[in-house]
Parts: structure tokens; C-alpha cells; sequence
């Protein structure tokens, strides 16, 4: 600090730091990416549940491109359910904890190889294909993934895709003119 006080880098900091502690104490759990970047406002789930549903979704449907932010969605989607149903709320959290006692240390904690056959094992469970379902839906939904998969969305508002993208194969080569029929 200077002699005329905090300068504006500090400030926003602290005050940064300071608006989380207030939302975390304020309303319920809050899970922060390790590097600040996000943050997800939990209203029936702990930070640790949270922590280990975001492990576990990352782990069924792994893609090294996307950040924990496309994941965190699946979570936020999942605390909001549990926050409307109690049974699903008790499934989540029973479920995180059969997933901790499995190899005696907390599933957030082991490494990938681990995770996986913690999961595998678990496979059959409701909680798994709670999960699972909705890491489908919540991910593969998100239209900020689509771009990383180079998918453009849905068609049929732009008259589908016979004249969006039906013959879009830049990855083939281009057939001859005799293989398609003539015109007429």
C-alpha cells in the first residue's frame, strides 16, 4: 500500500474478495474455480458435493478443450433440482458419499484413473444415472459447447439442412459429376 492508501488494483481485489465472503456467508455455498474465474451460487448443495459432482461429470464425459465452467453448468442444474426435491437432494448427497468411501479418500481427491473405476463400480446406481442423464442434457444442451465441437446449432429455423450444410464435406473429396443424377 501507498501513502494515499489503497490504489485501485487493491481495491478491486479486496473488494472482490470481500463481495464472494458476503455471498458465501450470505446465501447458501458457493463453489469458485481454483482460478477465480467463475464462481456457482449453490442453494441445496455443500461446496464439497458440489466439488465432487464437478469431478464426476468431467470424468463421465472428459473433453480436455472445456473448461470446468461447461461443467459447473451440469452442477448449478443438479443443485437447482435438489433444491426443489428433497429426495434428490438426499440422492446427491448419499451418492457423494458412497463416492468418498469407496477407496477410502475423498473422490474429488484420487487420481483419474481411480475416479473412473469408483465410477465404473457405481455404474448400476440411481445416483450414477442421475447424474449421468443429466451431465447429457446440461452439457451437450449448452450452445457455448457447441463451438468446441464445431456443431452450429439447430437448422430447421434457417429451412433445415438441405440448404444449410447438407453438403457441407470439406473433409471428402469432391465426387465426380456423373455419380449424381442430372437436374431437371
Amino acid at each position: 500500500m501507498n501513502k494515499k492508501g489503497m490504489n485501485r488494483r487493491q481495491f478491486l481485489h479486496s473488494s472482490g474478495l470481500a463481495a464472494a465472503g458476503v455471498a458465501a456467508v450470505g446465501s447458501g455455498a458457493v463453489l469458485i474455480a481454483p482460478d477465480g474465474a467463475w464462481a456457482l451460487q449453490l442453494g441445496a448443495l455443500d461446496e464439497h458435493t458440489a466439488k465432487t459432482l464437478l469431478a464426476m461429470t468431467r470424468q463421465l464425459y472428459p473433453h480436455d478443450a472445456l473448461g470446468d465452467m461447461y461443467y459447473a453448468k451440469v452442477v448449478e442444474d443438479l443443485d437447482g433440482g435438489a433444491k426443489a426435491d428433497k429426495d434428490l437432494r438426499s440422492l446427491l448427497i448419499d451418492g457423494v458419499a458412497d463416492l468418498d468411501k469407496a477407496m477410502g479418500v475423498p473422490f474429488a481427491d484420487l487420481s483419474e484413473g481411480n475416479q473412473l473405476a469408483v465410477l465404473k463400480a457405481k455404474e448400476a446406481t440411481p445416483f450414477f444415472q442421475k447424474v449421468r442423464g443429466q451431465t447429457v442434457v446440461s452439457l451437450y444442451n449448452n450452445p457455448l459447447v457447441w463451438r468446441y465441437f464445431g456443431y452450429e446449432g439447430p437448422s430447421y429455423e434457417f429451412g433445415g439442412y438441405l440448404h444449410r450444410g447438407f453438403d457441407d464435406l470439406a473433409w471428402l473429396p469432391q465426387p465426380p459429376e456423373d455419380a449424381s443424377p442430372k437436374a431437371g
